[in-house]
């Protein structure tokens, strides 16, 4: 990402870059403030395949799937690579569209991923089986060698709780609850709620050890003000692309022309 925004003027790459560490740190909690710095970095460099990437992360975070796969898709012109394939599929799934997502996961691009992106495939075509009522399917996608692996990778307790998931879905209940253990013994970083969905199978309730008085007092408790300064400086060179100083404009697009999806 340095090297592309090295092509900008010096003050306008560092205005571009202080926006995109916010989508960064802001994306996982805060999305639709990711978004709002996406659209800044949108409107001061356009051209840059890393803003088209986070811009449709952001979009992507916040469920505007035909935003999201239209920057995917500029952002994958601009570079050439198959990287966002799966998540490019996923958006079609989130369009409505999962027959789309089916056939993108047989196409060759599949087979230029590497391991993480075949299981990130994987995934979205068992994600789009479900959706089309194929839930037997779904669990016959996700068996694959990796699911079977005892290497614990990035992806592992993903991996094994869509797998559990798929199996409760078509009733096969001690089976699921076997593939929740295996994810929760995986999910170090705690990316999935499968603790939570044990204890569900177990018939464990969680009671709240807050007396009603003082969640209501939590509830009402004013939050604390703690806002970033939005980046939105005047873009050297690019005089289509001005900005407001304190607050981008919701309303702005920066996708390529016709580069429209046509189709999660």
């Amino acid at each position: 990402m340095r090297q592309e925004l090295m092509s900008l003027p010096k003050t306008l790459a560092d205005d571009v870059a202080k926006n995109l560490v916010m989508v960064a740190k802001l994306l996982d909690d805060e999305p639709d403030r990711a978004y709002e710095y996406s659209r800044v970095a949108l409107r001061l460099a356009s051209r840059v395949a890393a803003v088209r990437e986070a811009a449709g992360f952001a979009s992507y975070a916040v469920a505007k799937y035909a935003e999201a796969l239209a920057e995917f898709r500029a952002a994958r012109r601009m570079t050439g690579t198959v990287d966002l394939w799966p998540v490019m599929a996923d958006c079609e799934r989130g369009m409505g569209r999962p027959e789309r997502a089916l056939a993108m996961a047989g196409e060759p691009e599949v087979q230029k991923l590497d391991r993480a992106g075949q299981v990130e495939m994987r995934l979205v075509a068992a994600g789009a089986r479900r959706d089309m009522g194929q839930a037997d399917a779904a669990v016959v996608t996700l068996q694959s060698p990796e699911l079977a692996s005892q290497s614990i990778q990035p992806w592992t307790a993903r991996l094994r709780y869509a797998y559990a998931d798929a199996l409760l879905a078509v009733g096969r209940e001690s089976e699921a609850r076997e593939w929740f253990a295996k994810a929760l013994e995986a999910d170090q970083g705690g990316t999935t709620d499968a603790s939570d969905r044990l204890a569900e199978l177990d018939g464990v309730e969680f009671v709240d050890a807050l007396a009603p008085e003082e969640l209501e007092h939590e509830e009402h408790e004013p939050e604390a003000e703690d806002e970033p300064e939005l980046v939105e400086d005047e873009p050297m060179g690019e005089p289509e692309a001005s900005a407001e100083a304190d607050q981008p404009k919701n309303g702005a697009d920066g996708a390529d022309e016709g580069d429209k999806a046509d189709g999660r």
